[in-house]
């Protein structure tokens, strides 16, 4: 058995998982309105911590990780036996902006990271786009459950930068309010930065509190397109496909589904028609994407933070900014936060490139 759990939260709602699911809980938001934004210098709605050169993306993971490392029996942990594994997409991209060509290599993100914690015997970092937290979580769990390792601690983090920001504008993606994710109105993505840590073990007694049951998760991928999602939902069917089977569960079984949904035209009708196609249409859904916007390689470890969050409060947190259906397919958005007994829970990501990943955390 795998078991997970010590998780934190740095974002704009706060620093620890505890007070980012309480702001969640009470609607709030990290989304701010920031003038002469990116290279159209617009004013758009993005979740950072302080400015764009605020975030500082190595000392707020490090401070993560110190953070779940407070959750557990520090002593078991310090093994040998013991690997880190990061999830970025562009680390300190922003260091190109002076030239800095060799700092800003994911490599050396990595070393800074590894320096505070010299007693970590091997660090692992994966970058696979808007995937790699998931993904990270996933192949944690494959490292333990496999015998290579008896406890893996993931981070996932990233920083909002001109670089980003400049991206999804080329692409016409960038929203100018809120997102609005899976609704008929959306009109594109908000970006955000954060950093996330948690633990996977298996030994049970390492952790100060309670923790839960991670059952694995697998990645798939569409080869659709470099940046658009398959038409009909393929890879991130196969995923969640696979996932489902690893785990010897059934989509009825499946008692909240935490999405993607990253508020784009096709990346949300994807997301709907794959939901349809393994039968999670009627299961309760949220994307956290509208109250901290696309966190890059920090997403899918700061929205698993959230699932263990509601598992431990039976608390399932209302997707922001959704009013009206605007998928083809009708799935059960949820637009309340709401009190229901949380015992298994999905998590599903998809990103540039095609490729998709999903998990099963359950108590």
């Amino acid at each position: 058995m795998v078991y997970i759990g010590a998780e934190n939260i740095i974002s704009p709602l706060g620093d620890s998982a505890e007070a980012n699911f309480e702001a969640l809980a009470q609607y709030k938001t990290g989304l701010k309105l920031v003038e002469n934004a990116g290279n159209r210098n617009e004013a758009l709605y993005i979740s950072i911590m302080n400015d764009l050169e605020g975030f500082g993306i190595v000392k707020q993971t490090v401070n993560s990780i110190k953070a779940s490392l407070q959750s557990i029996e520090f002593d078991q942990l310090k093994s040998e036996r013991t690997i880190l594994i990061l999830s970025t997409t562009k680390g300190e991209i922003e260091l190109l902006r002076n030239e800095e060509s060799e700092a800003a290599a994911l490599g050396k993100f990595k070393d800074q990271i590894v320096q505070h914690f010299p007693w970590i015997s091997e660090t692992l970092l994966i970058s696979n786009a808007c995937i790699s937290g998931v993904l990270a979580i996933a192949t944690a769990h494959d490292l333990i459950h496999s015998g290579q390792a008896d406890h893996v601690i993931v981070a996932g983090a990233d920083m909002l930068s001109e670089f980003t920001l400049a991206g999804f504008q080329s692409f016409f993606a960038i929203s100018d309010e809120p997102c609005k994710p899976f609704d008929k109105n959306r009109k594109g993505i908000n970006l955000g930065e954060g950093a996330a840590s948690l633990i996977l073990s298996r030994s049970k007694s390492i952790f100060k509190s309670q923790c839960f049951k991670s059952l694995g998760g697998s990645s798939a991928n569409d080869a659709n397109h470099i940046s658009g999602p398959s038409r009909t939902g393929e890879g991130l069917y196969r995923t969640i496909k696979k996932t489902l089977l690893r785990a010897n569960i059934k989509p009825e079984e499946i008692d909240f589904l935490s999405a993607h949904g990253t508020g784009t035209a096709y990346n949300d009708e994807m997301e709907s028609i794959a939901f349809d196609r393994i039968g999670l249409v009627s299961t309760p859904l949220h994307s956290l994407k509208g109250s901290l916007g696309h966190t890059f390689g920090a997403a899918g470890v700061i929205e698993a933070a959230i699932c263990l969050q509601s598992m431990r409060n039976n608390t399932m947190i209302a997707s922001a900014g959704f009013e009206k259906q605007g998928t083809s397919r009708s799935i059960n958005v949820l637009q309340k936060t709401e009190q229901k007994e949380l015992n298994t829970i999905l998590k599903t990501a998809s990103g540039f490139g095609g490729c998709n990943a999903s998990i099963i955390f359950q108590k």
